[in-house]
């Protein structure tokens, strides 16, 4: 597919990651407007309450955009989601009729605040990149053992807290927890010495369903796609996670990015999962091309110095994709809701560069990663500001996500004292 062209100028940028051809949901209020559902076209954002108020957008015989998150069109279901896109693109596309009515309902992204673009119903992450865990399995176990037993067969994962979810920008506290020293016996209660960050994709449910879903019916389920970053305190879950798994180390914070992009939109850009080592049971075998094209991008900035490119990889190297693990969630008749957010486990590609946490990129502290200032990080400092970004790329064209940023802040001195 070739660029889409939009009366809106600034939408016809090769660099933009906001042509026609995306459209992406957000939230955004401006100093003279509370937080309201907004679309992105290039560096503006129109306004879906006035855009709805005005008649323009009349997909029920309810509003759906008076509420400042995206869950109320999410329940409407494929349909009217699909109505929606063809009527935004009709509004917003080079020659169309209703461009006098449209464009004072723009707002320059310059005069936006960003907020979370969706109630996050419930949370479950993944780990689901193989070279992700073969990486981490090889620190612990060995390469022999880098994989368990149930790995090859379906994608693991574990409940998150929904409670933790925060959108781009949002400051993250440095947390406390029990580590545990090799040279000790007993754990100390102390503040976080390992902080990470994972460089994942979340993908967001639309549709509740409430009976397991096929591979199919789960990719369909899905409303869109954003930036995650999946922030672990490693010293706390080296610690903690046997035999249950990841809990206090995974709690502090996730990081999302502020516009969904839609299942429609990266449409174009299918690709299939890798081969199977072995074959998956029936209920999660791959029935097309499963995921995306997308590629990826994380810096790291010191505080008051430049950023530098830590990571670069791709979606494409996921194992299991959105769909399958959606699909696997079901298989014990757990019921799913539209919001839930799934965090498809961190990226990493084959090589070094392409690790996607400092877990991996200093191999568990063994070997410092210097950055382009000279500094060197095994893992998180205060004041770093990690920035996620990420876009698939058309012909002259190209689907963007925005960014998914965070700074670390210092430890509370005394984390019981408010």
């Amino acid at each position: 597919m070739t660029l889409l062209k939009s009366w809106v100028a600034s939408a016809n940028s090769a660099d933009t990651d906001f042509p026609l051809n995306n459209l992406p949901y957000g939230v955004f209020s401006t100093p003279m407007h509370e937080a309201r559902c907004g679309v992105a076209i290039g560096d503006m954002i129109l306004d879906m309450a006035a855009t709805e108020a005005q008649g323009l957008v009349a997909l029920t015989d309810d509003p759906l955009f008076g509420a400042p998150y995206w869950n109320d069109l999410m329940e409407q279901g494929p349909a009217v989601w699909a109505a929606l896109r063809s009527r935004l693109m009709a509004l917003l596309a080079e020659g169309s009729g209703a461009r006098n009515q449209i464009e004072p309902l723009l707002v320059p992204m310059t005069e936006a605040t960003l907020h979370m673009p969706f109630v996050v119903s419930e949370y479950t992450d993944f780990y689901a990149g193989r070279h992700h865990a073969t990486n981490v399995g090889t620190m612990f176990r060995g390469p022999e053992n880098a994989l368990p037993p149930n790995w090859l067969h379906m994608p693991t994962g574990y409940n998150g807290r929904a409670s933790s979810v925060v959108v781009s920008g949002a400051d993250i506290r440095r947390p406390w927890g029990q580590l545990k020293s090799p040279d000790h016996d007993a754990p100390a209660f102390l503040p976080s010495r390992r902080f990470d960050m994972e460089l994942e994709m979340g993908a967001i449910v639309g549709t509740s369903s409430e009976r397991p879903l096929s591979v199919d019916d789960a990719d369909a389920a899905i409303f869109g796609y954003v930036l995650l970053n999946d922030w672990s305190a490693r010293d706390i879950q080296e610690w903690e996670y046997q035999p249950l798994g990841p809990f206090q180390a995974k709690a502090t914070a996730t990081s999302i990015s502020p516009w969904i992009v839609t299942r429609a939109a990266l449409e174009p850009f299918r690709v299939a999962t890798p081969p199977r080592e072995v074959a998956l049971l029936a209920h999660l075998k791959d029935t097309g091309p499963m995921l995306y094209d997308v590629d990826l991008t994380v810096t790291l900035a010191p505080q008051g110095q430049p950023a530098s490119t830590i990571t670069q990889t791709n979606y494409r190297e996921m194992y299991y994709s959105a769909a399958q693990q959606l699909a696997h969630h079901t298989t014990s008749g757990c019921p799913m809701n539209a919001g839930d957010l799934l965090g498809s486990g961190t990226i990493s590609g084959p090589t070094k560069p392409e690790r996607g946490s400092l877990l991996e990129l200093s191999w568990g502290g063994k070997e410092p990663l210097t950055l382009g200032t000279g500094e060197t990080r095994t893992f998180l400092e205060d004041g770093d500001t990690l920035t996620l970004s990420g876009h698939a790329k058309g012909e002259g064209y190209r689907i963007g996500f925005g960014i998914c940023a965070g700074t670390i802040l210092p430890a509370l001195d005394d984390p019981f004292t408010t």
